[in-house]
């Protein structure tokens, strides 16, 4: 049997998780000194308050989890004799996946019958929720290992994502995105414009004056870039701002089609460490990132 695994970075909720049959590996944030797992210290994430405390001059921080706690996770499903797909974020943004290949290159020599697949999505937040909600499709689908593993090699970089934030300091702190430079946050009102690059990385392509202008960039990357999109989700996320989205929303229901299938989702808050409150960004099948 295979078991899916990914993690909490992906946007994904375990009411979501639980649909598709994934486990939640979760990913660690420190605020005020404690160190928070989500879904694991709490139930359900609630923005707001988050999301205002960042406001409020709050610095988070992230960190990597332990060799020990891969095992913690995985170790059961070999033992059960089952095999592991772990669709998961980009190990360009995490030295938490060096952990995770010792854990698991030693589980493999204690069950050599085992298999562990790993997806990763060279992405996070919503470019991974897109791709494990298709994986998870066709999972229910009845679709195997090979078949998904052959999918992942020709589409995951078909799903792009766009979006820009609002307050640069959390980006500039912790030091995720290429080609940002603290200038643009001296300009009042410019909202740096960020993608994700085939390589799994965050870089900084641009930027516009007011959340307006921003928010018609993003529409015009889906409209020029957008592939089959009756197809395939949009998702949209967003760090507390739920007006925003949903004006996002509106605009890609008017410009691109009335058809397109929109969900709206809040980023995780152990992304939102880094890029703060009030960003948006859009997610979608695309001819390239």
């Amino acid at each position: 049997m295979l078991v899916l695994f990914t993690d909490t970075d992906t946007d994904i909720t375990p009411s979501e998780a639980k649909y598709y049959g994934y486990h939640l590996i979760s990913m660690p944030y420190t605020l005020e000194g404690k160190e928070i797992f989500p879904y694991v210290d709490f139930e359900t994430f609630d923005p707001h308050p988050f999301y205002q405390k960042l406001r409020d001059g709050i610095l988070p921080t992230t960190s990597a989890i332990s060799e020990p706690m891969y095992r913690d996770y995985f170790e059961p499903i070999f033992a059960e004799g089952n095999d592991i797909l772990y669709v998961h974020f980009s190990r360009k943004l995490s030295a938490t996946f060096a952990s995770m290949d010792r854990a698991v290159a030693e589980l493999l020599e204690e069950y050599p019958d085992r298999h562990f697949y790993a997806i990763d999505t060279k992405g996070i937040s919503i470019t991974s929720l897109c791709i494990l909600k298709e994986i998870g499709d066709m999972v229910l689908e009845g679709k195997g290992i090979e078949e998904i593993l052959e999918w992942a090699d020709r589409e995951v970089l078909h799903f792009a994502t766009y979006f820009f934030v609002e307050h640069l300091k959390f980006f500039m702190h912790s030091g995720r995105v290429s080609n940002l430079t603290g200038a643009m946050g001296s300009l009042l009102g410019i909202r740096p414009i960020i993608y994700m690059t085939d390589e799994g990385e965050m870089i900084s392509i641009g930027k516009e004056r007011g959340h307006r202008k921003a928010v018609d960039r993003l529409v015009r990357y889906v409209k020029e870039l957008g592939k089959d999109l009756d197809k395939h989700r949009i998702i949209i996320t967003h760090g507390d701002a739920p007006e925003v989205a949903k004006e996002l929303k509106n605009e890609l229901l008017m410009q691109v089609s009335p058809h397109l299938n929109i969900e709206i989702t809040n980023v995780n808050p152990t992304s939102g460490c880094h890029c703060g409150p009030d960003a948006i960004g859009v997610a979608f099948y695309a001819e390239h990132r």
